[in-house]
Protein backbone atom coordinates (compact mmCIF):
# COMPACT_ATOMS: atom_id res chain seq x y z
CA UNK A 1 0.00 0.00 0.00
CA UNK A 2 1.56 3.29 -1.09
CA UNK A 3 1.27 6.58 0.69
CA UNK A 4 -1.04 7.84 -2.06
CA UNK A 5 -3.67 5.14 -1.51
CA UNK A 6 -6.90 6.33 0.17
CA UNK A 7 -7.45 5.16 3.76
CA UNK A 8 -9.61 2.13 4.40
CA UNK A 9 -13.23 2.64 5.46
CA UNK A 10 -12.49 1.64 9.06
CA UNK A 11 -9.54 4.09 9.20
CA UNK A 12 -11.43 7.13 7.94
CA UNK A 13 -12.23 9.89 10.39
CA UNK A 14 -15.84 10.97 10.77
CA UNK A 15 -17.42 13.80 12.67
CA UNK A 16 -20.48 13.05 14.80
CA UNK A 17 -22.79 14.60 12.22
CA UNK A 18 -21.14 12.79 9.31
CA UNK A 19 -21.84 9.45 10.97
CA UNK A 20 -25.59 10.15 10.65
CA UNK A 21 -26.18 12.66 7.87
CA UNK A 22 -23.51 12.99 5.22
CA UNK A 23 -24.22 9.77 3.35
CA UNK A 24 -27.81 10.92 2.90
CA UNK A 25 -26.52 14.02 1.12
CA UNK A 26 -24.68 12.16 -1.66
CA UNK A 27 -26.23 12.34 -5.14
CA UNK A 28 -28.35 9.24 -5.91
CA UNK A 29 -26.34 8.34 -8.99
CA UNK A 30 -23.07 8.46 -7.13
CA UNK A 31 -21.86 11.34 -9.30
CA UNK A 32 -19.95 14.29 -8.08
CA UNK A 33 -21.61 17.29 -6.55
CA UNK A 34 -21.69 20.34 -8.83
CA UNK A 35 -20.81 22.52 -5.88
CA UNK A 36 -17.52 20.62 -5.52
CA UNK A 37 -16.29 21.40 -9.02
CA UNK A 38 -13.69 24.14 -9.23
CA UNK A 39 -14.41 26.39 -12.22
CA UNK A 40 -11.60 28.52 -13.59
CA UNK A 41 -12.13 32.25 -13.16
CA UNK A 42 -13.41 34.10 -16.17
CA UNK A 43 -11.48 36.77 -17.92
CA UNK A 44 -11.44 40.13 -16.22
CA UNK A 45 -12.18 38.67 -12.82
CA UNK A 46 -15.91 38.43 -13.52
CA UNK A 47 -17.84 35.87 -11.50
CA UNK A 48 -18.29 32.45 -13.01
CA UNK A 49 -21.60 30.81 -13.86
CA UNK A 50 -21.49 28.84 -10.62
CA UNK A 51 -21.19 32.08 -8.64
CA UNK A 52 -24.08 33.81 -10.39
CA UNK A 53 -26.43 30.82 -10.63
CA UNK A 54 -29.69 31.19 -8.73
CA UNK A 55 -29.98 28.57 -5.99
CA UNK A 56 -32.89 26.17 -6.45
CA UNK A 57 -36.03 26.58 -4.39
CA UNK A 58 -35.83 23.99 -1.61
CA UNK A 59 -39.56 23.82 -1.05
CA UNK A 60 -40.29 23.26 -4.73
CA UNK A 61 -38.59 19.88 -4.89
CA UNK A 62 -39.87 18.41 -1.66
CA UNK A 63 -37.68 20.23 0.85
CA UNK A 64 -39.02 21.37 4.12
CA UNK A 65 -38.15 25.04 4.05
CA UNK A 66 -38.40 24.94 7.84
CA UNK A 67 -36.88 27.35 10.30
CA UNK A 68 -34.09 24.89 11.09
CA UNK A 69 -32.50 25.33 7.69
CA UNK A 70 -32.73 29.11 8.07
CA UNK A 71 -30.92 29.02 11.41
CA UNK A 72 -28.14 26.79 10.14
CA UNK A 73 -25.05 28.58 8.80
CA UNK A 74 -24.61 28.34 5.06
CA UNK A 75 -21.68 26.36 3.76
CA UNK A 76 -18.80 28.49 2.44
CA UNK A 77 -18.40 28.80 -1.31
CA UNK A 78 -16.72 25.77 -2.77
CA UNK A 79 -17.73 23.47 0.08
CA UNK A 80 -19.72 20.37 -0.74
CA UNK A 81 -23.22 19.60 0.44
CA UNK A 82 -21.74 17.01 2.75
CA UNK A 83 -19.58 19.64 4.42
CA UNK A 84 -22.59 21.90 4.83
CA UNK A 85 -24.47 19.14 6.62
CA UNK A 86 -21.53 17.86 8.60
CA UNK A 87 -21.62 20.49 11.31
CA UNK A 88 -20.44 23.95 12.23
CA UNK A 89 -16.78 23.24 11.79
CA UNK A 90 -13.80 21.82 13.65
CA UNK A 91 -14.53 24.04 16.65
CA UNK A 92 -17.78 22.20 17.42
CA UNK A 93 -17.42 18.80 15.79
CA UNK A 94 -14.30 16.69 15.86
CA UNK A 95 -13.31 13.91 13.51
CA UNK A 96 -12.94 10.48 15.06
CA UNK A 97 -12.38 6.98 13.65
CA UNK A 98 -15.56 5.02 13.08
CA UNK A 99 -14.55 2.53 15.79
CA UNK A 100 -14.43 5.37 18.34
CA UNK A 101 -17.93 6.49 17.35
CA UNK A 102 -19.22 2.93 17.84
CA UNK A 103 -17.47 2.67 21.20
CA UNK A 104 -19.04 5.93 22.37
CA UNK A 105 -22.47 4.83 21.18
CA UNK A 106 -22.21 1.51 23.04
CA UNK A 107 -21.12 3.34 26.18
CA UNK A 108 -24.14 5.62 26.03
CA UNK A 109 -26.46 2.68 25.45
CA UNK A 110 -24.95 1.15 28.57
CA UNK A 111 -25.95 4.27 30.50
CA UNK A 112 -29.52 3.87 29.23
CA UNK A 113 -29.69 0.25 30.42
CA UNK A 114 -28.12 1.24 33.76
CA UNK A 115 -30.74 3.92 34.42
CA UNK A 116 -33.54 1.56 33.37
CA UNK A 117 -32.10 -1.10 35.70
CA UNK A 118 -32.02 1.36 38.61
CA UNK A 119 -35.66 2.25 37.95
CA UNK A 120 -36.50 -1.47 37.91
CA UNK A 121 -34.69 -2.05 41.22
CA UNK A 122 -36.42 0.91 42.89
CA UNK A 123 -39.86 -0.21 41.68
CA UNK A 124 -39.47 -3.92 42.49
CA UNK A 125 -40.28 -3.66 46.26
CA UNK A 126 -43.64 -2.12 45.33
CA UNK A 127 -44.32 -4.43 42.39
CA UNK A 128 -46.50 -6.77 44.44
CA UNK A 129 -48.88 -3.92 45.28
CA UNK A 130 -48.97 -2.94 41.61
CA UNK A 131 -49.81 -6.52 40.64
CA UNK A 132 -52.74 -6.56 43.07
CA UNK A 133 -53.93 -3.15 41.88
CA UNK A 134 -53.83 -4.03 38.18
CA UNK A 135 -55.55 -7.35 38.87
CA UNK A 136 -58.35 -5.73 40.85
CA UNK A 137 -58.93 -3.09 38.16
CA UNK A 138 -58.84 -5.17 34.97
CA UNK A 139 -60.09 -8.63 35.98
CA UNK A 140 -63.88 -9.02 36.27
CA UNK A 141 -64.89 -10.19 39.75
CA UNK A 142 -61.31 -10.13 41.04
CA UNK A 143 -62.21 -11.69 44.40
CA UNK A 144 -63.71 -14.78 42.78
CA UNK A 145 -61.13 -14.87 39.97
CA UNK A 146 -57.98 -15.01 42.03
CA UNK A 147 -54.76 -15.36 39.99
CA UNK A 148 -53.65 -18.91 39.35
CA UNK A 149 -49.98 -19.80 39.56
CA UNK A 150 -48.65 -22.64 37.43
CA UNK A 151 -45.03 -22.42 38.51
CA UNK A 152 -43.05 -21.56 41.66
CA UNK A 153 -41.40 -18.52 40.07
CA UNK A 154 -44.43 -17.03 38.32
CA UNK A 155 -45.14 -14.38 40.93
CA UNK A 156 -41.49 -13.29 41.16
CA UNK A 157 -41.17 -13.11 37.38
CA UNK A 158 -44.41 -11.14 37.15
CA UNK A 159 -43.13 -8.64 39.70
CA UNK A 160 -39.94 -8.27 37.65
CA UNK A 161 -41.99 -7.60 34.52
CA UNK A 162 -44.09 -4.97 36.29
CA UNK A 163 -40.95 -3.26 37.58
CA UNK A 164 -39.46 -3.56 34.10
CA UNK A 165 -42.33 -1.48 32.74
CA UNK A 166 -41.19 1.37 34.99
CA UNK A 167 -37.66 0.87 33.69
CA UNK A 168 -38.96 1.15 30.12
CA UNK A 169 -40.84 4.40 30.79
CA UNK A 170 -37.76 5.93 32.46
CA UNK A 171 -35.39 4.49 29.86
CA UNK A 172 -37.15 6.07 26.86
CA UNK A 173 -36.28 9.71 27.72
CA UNK A 174 -32.82 8.62 28.82
CA UNK A 175 -32.36 7.04 25.38
CA UNK A 176 -33.36 10.32 23.74
CA UNK A 177 -30.96 12.24 26.00
CA UNK A 178 -28.02 9.92 25.36
CA UNK A 179 -28.70 10.14 21.63
CA UNK A 180 -28.55 13.92 22.00
CA UNK A 181 -25.26 13.68 23.91
CA UNK A 182 -23.81 11.48 21.18
CA UNK A 183 -24.85 13.81 18.35
CA UNK A 184 -24.40 17.11 20.20
CA UNK A 185 -21.02 18.08 18.66
CA UNK A 186 -22.54 17.77 15.18
CA UNK A 187 -25.86 19.50 15.89
CA UNK A 188 -26.73 23.07 15.06
CA UNK A 189 -27.89 25.23 18.01
CA UNK A 190 -31.54 25.04 16.95
CA UNK A 191 -31.35 21.25 16.70
CA UNK A 192 -29.84 21.07 20.18
CA UNK A 193 -32.83 22.94 21.58
CA UNK A 194 -35.19 20.53 19.83
CA UNK A 195 -33.38 17.52 21.25
CA UNK A 196 -33.27 18.89 24.80
CA UNK A 197 -36.99 19.68 24.65
CA UNK A 198 -37.59 16.12 23.43
CA UNK A 199 -36.23 14.57 26.65
CA UNK A 200 -39.10 15.57 29.00
CA UNK A 201 -41.53 15.24 26.09
CA UNK A 202 -40.53 11.59 25.71
CA UNK A 203 -41.25 10.94 29.40
CA UNK A 204 -44.65 12.63 29.16
CA UNK A 205 -45.60 10.73 25.99
CA UNK A 206 -44.51 7.40 27.48
CA UNK A 207 -46.58 8.05 30.61
CA UNK A 208 -49.58 9.00 28.47
CA UNK A 209 -49.15 5.76 26.54
CA UNK A 210 -49.25 3.65 29.71
CA UNK A 211 -52.28 5.56 31.01
CA UNK A 212 -54.05 5.21 27.66
CA UNK A 213 -53.55 1.45 27.77
CA UNK A 214 -54.66 1.30 31.41
CA UNK A 215 -57.84 3.36 31.13
CA UNK A 216 -58.94 2.82 27.51
CA UNK A 217 -57.43 -0.25 25.86
CA UNK A 218 -57.23 -2.89 28.60
CA UNK A 219 -60.82 -2.53 29.91
CA UNK A 220 -62.13 -2.96 26.37
CA UNK A 221 -59.82 -5.92 25.66
CA UNK A 222 -60.73 -7.83 28.83
CA UNK A 223 -64.44 -7.16 28.37
CA UNK A 224 -64.15 -8.52 24.84
CA UNK A 225 -62.23 -11.63 25.96
CA UNK A 226 -64.71 -12.38 28.75
CA UNK A 227 -67.71 -12.03 26.43
CA UNK A 228 -65.96 -13.96 23.67
CA UNK A 229 -65.41 -17.07 25.84
CA UNK A 230 -68.36 -16.87 28.27
CA UNK A 231 -70.63 -19.18 26.25
CA UNK A 232 -67.96 -21.78 25.55
CA UNK A 233 -65.99 -22.18 28.78
CA UNK A 234 -65.35 -20.82 32.24
CA UNK A 235 -62.46 -18.39 32.17
CA UNK A 236 -59.53 -19.15 34.49
CA UNK A 237 -57.07 -16.27 34.67
CA UNK A 238 -53.47 -17.39 34.99
CA UNK A 239 -51.16 -14.80 36.51
CA UNK A 240 -48.34 -15.03 33.97
CA UNK A 241 -50.50 -15.09 30.83
CA UNK A 242 -52.75 -12.30 32.08
CA UNK A 243 -49.90 -9.98 32.97
CA UNK A 244 -48.08 -10.76 29.76
CA UNK A 245 -51.04 -9.23 27.95
CA UNK A 246 -51.35 -6.28 30.36
CA UNK A 247 -47.66 -5.38 30.37
CA UNK A 248 -47.09 -5.93 26.66
CA UNK A 249 -49.95 -3.59 25.79
CA UNK A 250 -48.75 -0.98 28.30
CA UNK A 251 -45.18 -1.21 27.06
CA UNK A 252 -46.30 -1.08 23.45
CA UNK A 253 -48.34 2.05 24.09
CA UNK A 254 -45.41 3.72 25.87
CA UNK A 255 -43.26 3.14 22.77
CA UNK A 256 -46.00 3.88 20.24
CA UNK A 257 -46.72 7.27 21.81
CA UNK A 258 -43.16 8.29 20.88
CA UNK A 259 -44.17 8.35 17.19
CA UNK A 260 -45.10 12.08 17.18
CA UNK A 261 -41.79 12.93 18.84
CA UNK A 262 -39.71 10.97 16.34
CA UNK A 263 -41.59 12.47 13.38
CA UNK A 264 -41.13 16.01 14.69
CA UNK A 265 -37.40 15.49 15.31
CA UNK A 266 -36.84 13.94 11.89
CA UNK A 267 -38.59 16.81 10.11
CA UNK A 268 -37.02 19.57 12.19
CA UNK A 269 -33.56 18.12 11.47
CA UNK A 270 -34.35 17.93 7.73
CA UNK A 271 -33.92 14.17 7.62
CA UNK A 272 -37.36 13.73 6.01
CA UNK A 273 -40.19 15.99 4.90
CA UNK A 274 -43.87 15.98 5.70
CA UNK A 275 -44.63 15.62 1.99
CA UNK A 276 -42.46 12.50 1.79
CA UNK A 277 -44.16 10.94 4.81
CA UNK A 278 -47.59 11.70 3.34
CA UNK A 279 -46.60 10.14 0.01
CA UNK A 280 -45.44 6.96 1.81
CA UNK A 281 -48.33 6.75 4.28
CA UNK A 282 -49.68 3.45 2.92
CA UNK A 283 -46.28 1.84 3.46
CA UNK A 284 -46.25 3.10 7.04
CA UNK A 285 -49.80 1.86 7.64
CA UNK A 286 -48.89 -1.60 6.40
CA UNK A 287 -45.75 -1.60 8.54
CA UNK A 288 -47.75 -0.60 11.61
CA UNK A 289 -50.21 -3.43 11.05
CA UNK A 290 -47.45 -5.99 10.48
CA UNK A 291 -45.52 -4.93 13.57
CA UNK A 292 -48.66 -4.99 15.72
CA UNK A 293 -49.55 -8.55 14.69
CA UNK A 294 -45.95 -9.73 14.94
CA UNK A 295 -45.39 -8.73 18.57
CA UNK A 296 -48.88 -9.00 20.06
CA UNK A 297 -49.66 -11.87 22.48
CA UNK A 298 -53.35 -11.83 21.48
CA UNK A 299 -54.23 -14.57 18.95
CA UNK A 300 -57.76 -13.24 18.40
CA UNK A 301 -56.48 -10.17 16.56
CA UNK A 302 -58.33 -7.63 18.69
CA UNK A 303 -55.28 -6.23 20.53
CA UNK A 304 -53.11 -5.98 17.37
CA UNK A 305 -55.86 -4.08 15.56
CA UNK A 306 -56.16 -1.61 18.46
CA UNK A 307 -52.38 -1.15 18.54
CA UNK A 308 -52.17 -0.63 14.76
CA UNK A 309 -55.06 1.85 14.77
CA UNK A 310 -53.38 3.80 17.57
CA UNK A 311 -50.16 3.99 15.55
CA UNK A 312 -52.02 5.19 12.45
CA UNK A 313 -53.94 7.84 14.43
CA UNK A 314 -50.73 9.16 16.02
CA UNK A 315 -48.95 9.17 12.66
CA UNK A 316 -51.75 10.95 10.80
CA UNK A 317 -52.46 13.29 13.71
CA UNK A 318 -48.85 14.45 13.76
CA UNK A 319 -48.86 15.07 10.00
CA UNK A 320 -52.15 16.96 10.28
CA UNK A 321 -50.69 19.14 13.05
CA UNK A 322 -47.61 19.88 10.94
CA UNK A 323 -49.79 20.71 7.94
CA UNK A 324 -51.93 23.02 10.06
CA UNK A 325 -48.86 24.87 11.39
CA UNK A 326 -47.41 25.18 7.88
CA UNK A 327 -44.39 22.91 8.39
Amino acid sequence: MTTDDPPAESEKAYTHREAFVTRMAKPPDGGDNPADRDEPPTAGGEPSAADTATPPDVTADGGTGSSVAADQPAAPAGDSVEEGLAGEGPATDEEMPLADHIEEMMRRLGVVFLIAGIALAVTYPFAGDLVNYLWSVHIPEPVANRPRLYGPLEFILTKLKVAGLAGLVIGLPMFVYQTYRFMRPGLYPTERRYYLAAVPTSLVLGTFGVLFAHFAVLPFVFAYFTTYTAEAAAVAFGLQETFNLILVLMGWMAIIFQIPLFIMLAIMMNLVTRQWLEAKRLIFWGSFLGIAFLFSPDPTGMAPIIVALTMVVLFEGTLALLRWTGN
